[in-house]
């Protein structure tokens, strides 16, 4: 067990020296100094754009001419695209003599010049896309020069507010164009209000608000029609929402409502009579899958006819990769989850494979014959938050008053005191919509538990085979995705080569080249989602599951159920975490832990059964 629990290296590191807080000297560059490193990976830190000075060489011209040239060119709008232009002058005199006043007061001249422009190009309302692409860039080379200028921060802030508030108007438009009006704050209407949570007078906004509102009452009409009264309610009530309370919604309310009421009646008396014939099992769940497409929550028929049918379906109302929630007793709605496809996959590490070990073979094929539905994304704070107060739960971490925590003043993982699900990894309060960490699996399981008296649903832990088979989504390369040695960009929270942590350290065991802006654990669905619809499988926390630790996969079960002894203290944890090696990161990485460990690489998900 001691060689299980080395596989799991911790860090060790030193800071390198912050950055200046002034604009710097010489121009900038690629490469960084040399500095210490951490023995494994742990993404993280802040990705900043920069920007490179074109080459300039001086030779023997004088730094007088030098300065001339540099003042013209800023004279002429030439600020920093070409070799010729101010900044790249300046700086290149600047490496040179650090101590040229005037060139110093030129460069800031120039920066003053690239913050005006910047701010014209903010204010221009038309041709607006190529106006904010090119602030962008305006804000980018002057971060590069002061990074720590107030006004060069607010500028920077301006800019990124405004792409927000573009790409919310953009996302909107389209929404219009496609006819997803806005449906449980989704679609064009929840676009253009973040847009206007950003600007309260942004023009283009609030003309797409009106466009949605004409829109609204006829789309309500038209899905009614078709019997899709989920989309008629929604439009409706966004309608209300848009506009003061008009008599035309109301009308149109009642008459939707009618037909609702008499198309589920209808579907239910002829459900009724197809379950009277020996071969009316079929229809009859086609019935009442439209009965659950329309019905309201919590309509009595629409409950009465699913109890009826539930066991006897393999999907019930779902399909494969379906998105829903299910309402809680106590008001509010559980995590998001998505129906993971039946199927099979081969599952462990192969005997060929690069860093694998015998933990994780023999390679063996698992089939489920059902599908099951997965939680989009680890379980966060605010989700296992709403379970402490109602249940009046105290976690592990809680009760025995300390965690696992990483300590960036010594590099390494140690235990804290006061640390619990409500911290993050480094202690600290962690955010509402960060992966809940701290949680042993005993934890993880009361949360599950609770969830399901909750809902009325069975909610778990995954079982070691559905979370790997979850993790690949139909791949069986060496990593989550795929073969590769390197993650694609923007694909996970993993430990990469580029990523910073606050004091500056950098990991030493990590995927060169790769950085995604995060050192410790990021908010969920930070990243784009696996195949499947599935975020951070492969990497911001390794999760619990229901699994008790075997050291290998011989006898192991075929159709994807726990391998579970009762009392077994050793359990499973699976995926990769923010603060993995390159080697942990593989799809068939897994590890024991004990039961009643807490940390801050570990967090959890849950799967429903359908």
């Amino acid at each position: 067990m001691a060689g299980v629990a080395a596989a799991w290296l911790l860090a060790a590191c030193a800071p390198e020296s912050a950055p200046p807080s002034t604009a710097p000297a010489t121009a900038p560059t690629a490469t960084r100094s040399a500095g210490p490193s951490v023995k494994i990976g742990e993404p993280g830190g802040d990705t900043v754009q920069h920007w490179q000075a074109p080459a300039v060489v001086l030779g023997d011209e004088e730094a007088a001419h030098v300065r001339r040239r540099a003042a013209q060119a800023l004279a002429e709008g030439r600020l920093f695209e070409q070799a010729d232009a101010a900044i790249p002058l300046y700086l290149a005199q600047l490496q040179r003599d650090p101590q040229d006043r005037l060139a110093r007061q030129g460069l800031q001249q120039a920066q003053r010049r690239l913050l005006g422009d910047g701010r014209a190009l903010l204010a221009r309302s038309e041709q607006q896309d190529d106006a904010l692409e090119r602030a962008n860039i305006l804000a980018t080379v002057a971060l590069t020069l002061a990074p720590e200028d107030p006004q060069v921060r607010d500028f920077q802030a301006r800019v990124e507010r405004a792409q927000r508030a573009l790409g919310f108007n953009r996302a909107g438009e389209d929404d219009l164009r496609n006819q997803r009006i806005g449906e449980e704050g989704n679609g064009a209407l929840g676009n253009f209000r973040e847009a206007l949570k950003l600007d309260p007078d942004d023009a283009r906004a609030r003309q797409g608000m009106a466009a949605a509102e004409s829109a609204l009452i006829r789309l309500a009409e038209e899905a009614a029609a078709g019997y899709d009264f989920d989309a008629a309610t929604r439009w409706l009530a966004a309608a209300s929402q848009v506009r003061e309370r008009a008599p035309s919604v109301d009308d149109a309310r009642a008459r939707i409502e009618a037909a609702r009421h008499a198309r589920i009646a209808a579907l239910h008396d002829a459900a009724l009579r197809d379950l009277a014939t020996p071969v009316g099992l079929k229809p009859a769940g086609e019935k009442l899958a439209e009965v659950l497409r329309i019905a309201a929550p919590g309509d009595p028929v629409a409950a009465s006819l699913r109890e009826r049918l539930e066991l006897a379906t393999h999907y019930g109302s779902f399909r494969p990769r379906q998105v829903f929630t299910d309402s809680m007793r106590e008001g509010g709605r559980g995590p998001q989850m998505i129906v993971v496809p039946h199927g099979a996959f081969r599952m462990g590490a192969g005997d060929d494979e690069p860093g694998a070990s015998d933990f994780e073979r023999p390679a063996h094929y698992v089939r489920f014959a059902r599908g099951f539905a997965m939680s989009i994304t680890e379980v966060t704070v605010a989700e296992f938050g709403q379970f402490v107060a109602a249940a009046n739960a105290r976690p592990r971490a809680t009760r025995r008053g300390h965690s696992i925590v990483y300590d960036e003043r010594s590099g390494n993982f140690a235990r804290h005191s006061g640390v619990d699900w409500q911290s993050g990894y480094n202690g600290a309060r962690a955010a509402p919509n960060s992966p809940v960490m701290h949680i042993s699996v005993r934890d993880a399981e009361a949360y599950a538990n609770w969830l399901s008296d909750q809902t009325g649903r069975h909610y778990r832990l995954p079982t070691e085979a559905e979370f790997e088979y979850a993790l690949r989504a139909g791949s069986q390369g060496r990593y989550p995705w795929g073969k590769a040695g390197t993650p694609p960009e923007g694909s996970g929270n993993y430990t990469g080569g580029n990523d910073v942590s606050p004091s500056g350290r950098h990991w030493a065991n990590a995927f060169v080249g790769y950085g995604d802006g995060f050192w410790g654990p990021a908010p969920v669905a930070s990243f784009r989602a696996n195949a499947w619809g599935l975020y951070d499988m492969g990497g911001n926390l390794s999760e619990w599951v229901a699994d008790c630790w075997h050291a290998s996969y011989r006898r192991a079960p075929a159709d994807g159920l726990a391998w579970y002894n009762p009392g077994c203290r050793q359990r499973v944890i699976r995926g990769g975490s923010w603060a993995n090696s390159p080697q942990q990161t593989r799809a068939a990485w897994r590890l024991s832990q004990d039961s009643d460990v807490t940390s801050a690489r570990i967090g959890f998900r849950l799967v429903r059964g359908i």
